[in-house]
């Protein structure tokens, strides 16, 4: 027998999915509202597919957000923590980062054919969300061409950034290897406070006269925190 709970969802005596009214799965609903329609544990379960022995697909999903306490954070997870999860594992770990990973993709695709990168929003965006989640401190190039679109993003250096761990040198030469023309670097700050340190101002200044030797222009350094990225072209810092 179905029981209708205080959220108007069906929750029956562990009746499958497919058993449901149409208008509450979570597939015929994206396919009837669109996307933007579903909760968090909605379009997870449309990933996750199957539940467990016991529980639906939308039931596993919505006890894996509150283990997780958000999908930013189940996202974010590394794999030890996100398999140790019951009803999960590498299967569903592996699907769910090339879900993400498309997502990325999907933003990169503007900045390779599309206008250049004078749009600071379009940059901020990529690049935020590449690192906004890492637990650790990442520092990142983005190489441009004569017209400022993407070339490729690289991760570089990993650990605190500061004059000895951000290598100018080796900058230069892999901008070169890639014919680049310009170049954006961007690290993040795990603390979630965007606002740049002495040390990232310095680094900025090294890079940048580094890459000038060889008539590559710096165009920005943004900081990714975690509710806003922070430009130094934009605080006049370059």
């Amino acid at each position: 027998m179905a029981l209708v709970g205080c959220d108007g969802v069906h929750h029956a005596a562990r009746m499958a999915i497919r058993d449901w009214p149409e208008s509450e799965r979570p597939r015929e609903k994206l396919l009837e509202k669109g996307a933007a329609a579903l909760s968090d544990a909605e379009l997870l379960a449309i990933l996750l597919r199957t539940g467990t022995p016991g529980s639906s697909a939308l039931d596993l999903a919505r006890g894996v957000l509150k283990s997780f306490d958000s999908l930013r954070k189940l996202i974010a997870s590394d794999r030890r923590r996100f398999c140790a999860e019951p009803g999960l594992g590498p299967t569903r770990y592996a699907e769910l980062q090339a879900a993400v990973e498309i997502a990325r993709r999907q933003l990169a695709e503007p900045l390779r054919s599309g206008p250049s990168l004078g749009s600071p929003r379009a940059t901020r965006d990529y690049v935020s969300a590449h690192l906004r989640d890492l637990e650790h401190e990442v520092f990142c190039v983005l190489y441009l061409d004569k017209r400022h679109r993407l070339i490729q993003f690289e991760e570089l250096f990993r650990g605190t950034i500061d004059g000895a761990s951000v290598h100018p040198r080796e900058i230069v030469k892999l901008a070169l290897q890639r014919n680049a023309a310009a170049v954006i670097i961007a690290h993040n700050h795990p603390s979630g406070v965007a606002e740049p340190s002495q040390a990232d101002e310095f680094i900025t200044q090294r890079v940048k006269e580094a890459l000038a030797l060889v008539d590559i222009r710096l165009l920005d350094h943004i900081i990714v925190g975690d509710a806003q990225c922070v430009s130094l072209a934009e605080r006049g810092l370059l």
